[in-house]
């Protein structure tokens, strides 16, 4: 059973959830050196994963024994679990709870497919149709108070399994990135009585520098601050607070501008390993003036050493307009 656990000091919860060491490891790779059995998410071997909580009908061409498009499925090996109540206990300095939440996966294609960019931009609109439905769904569970939804591709970026797909989590508290953030743009919002995110769009915008791209509806940049070579992301140019209250149109045009995006990173550094995660409103906030969605897009081009753990400082050794540059120039 997973178990919630805070640090005493810098008030952060980490999971213990050791029957994750259980997962199959695949690392695309590493295929000569791996005995490869049947892939899980593949069409044909449903059996192989939980029964779906959500199914698209296939409305392509896909192979013979493909009859869906895009399957959202509890995972078979959780970080956290559907079962009871949450109550934190504090016995000594230190507090624990039971590991409660919504783990589930949403497997992006039908086909064995091992990178994101090599989908259509319908497939893209799907696949961001059902982390909004999924969203939506969960947050009928008052127990919930946050939900991410992030993407591991590629072993350096915590993948193991290699055909594509992302993964959901629902939370009976706020993690605390997204209370930093949350916090930060609140202050921002009570000094000034405008939106920190929006007036970063703005400011994109205006210097033209850090932009990837852009459409009527979001902008892709590189940020000011990236914390990592050619991080790059992705922001409503209209104030939404939250991810699941976009308009078919939102992520229709999202769906265009994110494949865009990925394909321009891939092209540019190769078959690489990254990571992406949209951070929206805590779910038991109604839709806020101070807070504004985003999706992070971080690829794994270096790693993380010494001086950043210990000084949480990143060290980023390619500038952001420099990363901007390059991915908007290329010639796709």
């Amino acid at each position: 059973m997973p178990e919630f656990r805070k640090d005493p000091v810098v008030d952060r919860w980490v999971i213990l959830a050791t029957d994750r060491a259980k997962r199959p490891q695949q690392d695309a790779r590493e295929k000569s050196d791996l005995v490869m059995g049947p892939c899980p998410f593949c069409a044909g071997n449903e059996a192989m994963t939980p029964p779906a909580v959500l199914t698209y009908d296939s409305d392509g061409p896909q192979s013979k024994i493909a009859t869906w498009s895009v399957r959202v499925v509890p995972n078979k090996y959780p970080a956290v679990t559907d079962a009871g109540g949450w109550m934190e206990q504090s016995n000594t300095i230190y507090q624990t709870a039971a590991g409660l939440g919504a783990h589930e996966v949403v497997i992006e294609a039908p086909e064995h497919v091992v990178s994101m960019a090599m989908l259509d931009e319908n497939q893209f609109e799907r696949i961001l149709n059902a982390y909004r439905d999924r969203i939506m769904q969960l947050q009928t569970d008052s127990r919930w108070r946050s939900t991410l939804i992030y993407k591991n591709q590629g072993a350096d970026a915590g993948a193991t399994l290699e055909h594509v797909h992302s993964q959901l989590i629902a939370l009976p508290l706020v993690p605390k990135a997204l209370q930093e953030e949350v916090e930060g743009a609140k202050n921002y919002h009570a000094r000034t009585g405008s939106c920190i995110y929006c007036a970063v769009v703005d400011e994109e915008i205006r210097a033209g520098s850090r932009i990837v791209a852009e459409s009527g509806r979001f902008i892709v940049f590189c940020p000011h601050a990236s914390r990592f070579p050619y991080e790059t992301w992705i922001l409503p140019k209209q104030h939404a607070s939250r991810f699941d209250s976009g308009s078919a149109e939102d992520y229709r045009d999202l769906a265009r501008l994110l494949r865009d995006t990925l394909v321009r990173l891939e092209r540019s550094l190769g078959n690489l390993s990254l990571n992406y995660l949209i951070h929206s409103n805590p779910s038991d906030e109604i839709a806020t003036d101070y807070y504004h969605w985003h999706l992070e897009i971080l690829p794994k081009v270096s790693k993380v050493g010494g001086f950043e753990w210990g000084s949480g400082i990143y060290i980023n050794s390619v500038a952001p307009e420099h990363a901007a540059r390059h991915l908007r120039d290329l010639r796709l």
